[in-house]
């Protein structure tokens, strides 16, 4: 496999895209005006607390409170609360030293946590904790009973909290470890230092811009290249290296042709494409993406394919091709939370099983976490994927002003017929003679045409004389009766 990363920077912006066999798999985007949230820890007060939620509302200085549940407490909060009762907990008023788990999404508040970790390269540094572990991906036994060793050992000497070994710690030498661990540990104490003395509602650590989050946060196994197309960041994404990870310092390349970079690989087109509510298989087959606030529905179609043998066999192809698809664009566009999948139902209970199987292989690269349920006896598959930043599609677009976001609108027919209660309601509040009508062209065509031998009866009706003017910013949903 080949991996590369392409870090494209503007002035107010930085995208990262990450590319794998020549084929984009994902877009994380930065802008300077509303860099994300998650990893700040904050000296909040706590604004209210819900006993019949169990949570509390937390203000940390943004434009909405944030949300605070008793499960993403540290384990001295839990045990002030009893385990279930915030209340205990916490009262209004108090001061809170809280991170960042969620970015506010929508009309949500941001979501916090008292469990603070720290992450760098090689460990993640819980100061509230005492336990430590090694990241479940290394699964050599030996190396990670070495790696609690050196964790266990640095924890006794210096009586601090707990450590989480990330993935890039397998095979490093126990002085690059605890060299690790010590900055971790300088950094938490500077941090504490200022808990006493900053007012509240103050960010007390922000955590790294994205182009070193990536150098941080980087599988290094898997990437071949890191190209960067501006100078700037090139160097300062080289003296990160130097001090922090010296093995990708060969990796980290500075871009200087004459093409933009996600030109030269086709990224802005499968952006572009992200954005469509319809994904094309090559078979034929296609998937449509909705989303919605309470969840995102997929739906499988077999479409121009007529493939197989069979019906069954057509039937499963397409979905197994869906599978390898869905997983792709779940991570394309970032989609979270409650994901529901309708493939084509299949009769063959090892179709069924194998389909199930090959989307669960698929989402093994991404980094979200995700549950998959098994399929249900209406052919639906749920599953739910973690979401910690917005998606790209509420990152790039914002709900159409004509529609409000719900896709559609009305046809000119309906609002015509909207129009003539309006006038009814007009002269028999008012007692008018004359009323003039402002809509758009398509709509004020519609009246003088297919609508004119009603319109003409409702003036008769009412013995009053309608005027019309197209106004060339209304949209089709947009009127005014104006009295003369």
């Amino acid at each position: 496999m080949s991996d590369e990363i392409l870090i494209n920077v503007t002035p107010p912006e930085t995208r990262v895209a990450f590319v794998e066999n020549g084929v984009l798999q994902e877009v994380l985007i930065e802008r300077s005006r509303r860099r994300g949230l998650v990893g700040n820890i904050y000296k909040g007060r706590v604004c209210r607390v819900l006993p019949g939620m169990q949570a509390a509302f937390v203000d940390i200085g943004l434009e909405r409170a944030a949300f605070l549940h008793v499960s993403d407490l540290n384990a001295g909060d839990r045990e002030r609360a009893g385990g279930e009762q915030i209340e205990l907990a916490f009262k209004e008023g108090q001061d809170l030293v809280v991170q960042v788990t969620k970015d506010p999404l929508g009309a949500k508040g941001a979501r916090l946590t008292t469990e603070i970790s720290i992450p760098s390269v090689y460990q993640v540094y819980m100061p509230y904790c005492k336990v430590s572990g090694v990241s479940q991906r290394i699964e050599c036994e030996p190396e990670r009973q070495r790696l609690r060793l050196v964790v266990e050992t640095f924890q006794r000497e210096h009586s601090t909290g707990g450590f989480i070994c990330r993935t890039a710690a397998e095979d490093v030498d126990e002085a690059a470890l605890r060299a690790d661990m010590l900055f971790l540990q300088k950094l938490w104490n500077s941090i504490a230092q200022r808990i006493k003395t900053v007012r509240v509602k103050t960010l007390l650590h922000e955590d790294l811009p994205l182009t070193m989050r990536i150098l941080r946060d980087l599988q290094r196994s898997r990437v071949e290249k890191i190209r960067v197309d501006s100078r700037e960041t090139y160097a300062r994404l080289q003296k990160f290296a130097r001090e922090f990870v010296p093995e990708i310092l060969p990796l980290i390349e500075h871009y200087a042709g004459e093409r933009p970079l996600f030109d030269l690989y086709g990224v802005e087109e499968e952006i572009q494409r992200a954005l469509d509510r319809k994904v094309m298989l090559k078979s034929g087959g296609y998937l449509i993406f909705d989303q919605t606030e309470a969840m995102t529905t997929v739906d499988v179609n077999t479409g121009a394919f007529v493939g197989g043998r069979n019906l069954e066999e057509t039937i499963f192809k397409t979905n197994l091709e869906a599978a390898q698809a869905i997983a792709r664009q779940l991570r394309l566009r970032n989609l979270g939370g409650i994901i529901i999948i309708d493939f084509i139902d299949m009769q063959d209970r090892e179709h069924r099983q194998l389909v199930l199987q090959s989307l669960e292989k698929n989402l093994e690269k991404d980094n979200a976490k995700n549950a998959i349920s098994e399929v249900s006896s209406l052919g639906l598959v749920e599953m739910t994927r973690k979401r910690t930043r917005e998606s790209l599609e509420h990152i790039l677009c914002e709900p159409c002003p004509c529609c409000g976001g719900r896709g559609v609108m009305k046809t000119a027919e309906t609002t015509c017929l909207e129009i003539f209660r309006e006038i009814i309601r007009e002269v028999r509040q008012y007692n008018v003679q004359e009323l003039l009508v402002l809509a758009s062209n398509e709509v004020v065509e519609r009246l003088l045409d297919e609508e004119a031998d009603m319109l003409s009866e409702l003036e008769s009706f009412l013995s009053v004389s309608v005027k019309f003017r197209a106004e060339a910013q209304y949209n089709q949903e947009q009127y005014d009766v104006v009295l003369l």
